[in-house]
């Protein structure tokens, strides 16, 4: 109970963050940057219809269509989200946070972007156009980006007929910037550097990270191509910000040093995703 509690507050915390960005940077200016929150701008505009009417109406669908193509698991994974969103966009205000229409968007697209990531993490979504994607896959075998792609490409386009032709780059714009927030919360926050090191003094190099850097080190045993001969490599995972003292100890050592640094976008086990010593 307290594991679902947790994870409905993170889930109406992420759709009130959609709610606060369609209401008070996308929608005052006319940025329908794809989705359903954007097919209720252009239709709101169009029609007059309340915004979160038309999403309580195709979140409805959406749901009812998810439980026939895509199976009870998916559904309840889609429920709060989709019943949460036209109520948080109904109440939050329609105000002009920032006059700026780049400035605007800017902060808009990134907040939205944390928010689908909150959403991603506790398995949940905000229904609308998150889900057809899914039934193309399963039935057709499209790329679920592609799937995506499409739809909230027909979103985008349709507000080239309704608002301006800024307000049509704006929302293209709007994608891209969410796009590259949620890419970079799920790899670049979480890099680390994975090191490789051949050297006559690695057994000091690996005590000295042991005991200076605190970080575990695996031994490798590699054969060199062109001598034929026999040696170790020490391989080991750290952050970023350990990195340049690791350097300093490989140089005290050995300046001759064979060193391969690659940068991961996340490392999982001891010291990592759970405590071992200083991270």
């Amino acid at each position: 109970m307290y594991n679902w509690l947790k994870k409905v507050l993170y889930i109406a915390f992420a759709i009130g963050i959609i709610a606060v960005c369609v209401n008070m940077f996308l929608g005052p200016h006319h940025i329908a940057a794809g989705g359903i929150t954007g097919l209720g701008i252009i239709l709101e505009e169009w029609f007059a219809i309340d915004r979160s009417i038309v999403v309580l109406v195709a979140n409805a669908l959406i749901l009812v269509v998810t439980y026939i193509f895509l199976g009870r698991e998916v559904f309840f994974n889609t429920v709060i989200g989709a019943t949460l969103l036209p109520i948080f966009i109904g109440i939050v205000p329609h105000v002009t946070l920032i006059n700026d229409t780049m400035l605007s968007m800017v902060i808009g697209s990134v907040l939205f972007g944390i928010a689908v990531i909150i959403l991603y993490k506790n398995n949940a979504t905000s229904g609308g156009t998150t889900i057809p994607p899914l039934i193309l896959k399963k039935y057709f075998n499209l790329n679920t980006a592609i799937g995506l792609f499409i739809i909230d490409g027909i979103v985008v386009v349709s507000s080239l007929f309704i608002f301006s032709v800024e307000a049509f780059f704006y929302a293209i714009f709007s994608i891209f910037i969410t796009s590259v927030t949620m890419s970079y919360i799920e790899s670049g926050l979480n890099k680390k550097k994975m090191v490789y090191i051949i050297s006559e003094m690695n057994d000091v190099i690996r005590k000295d990270i042991l005991e200076k850097v605190d970080r575990g080190v695996t031994i490798v045993p590699v054969i060199g191509a062109y001598k034929q001969k026999e040696m170790n490599m020490l391989m080991v995972a750290l952050n970023s910000r350990n990195y340049q003292q690791l350097l300093t100890i490989i140089d005290k050592y050995d300046k001759q040093a064979f060193v391969i640094t690659s940068t991961v976008s996340d490392v999982h086990g001891q010291g990592f995703t759970y405590s071992s010593g200083s991270i």
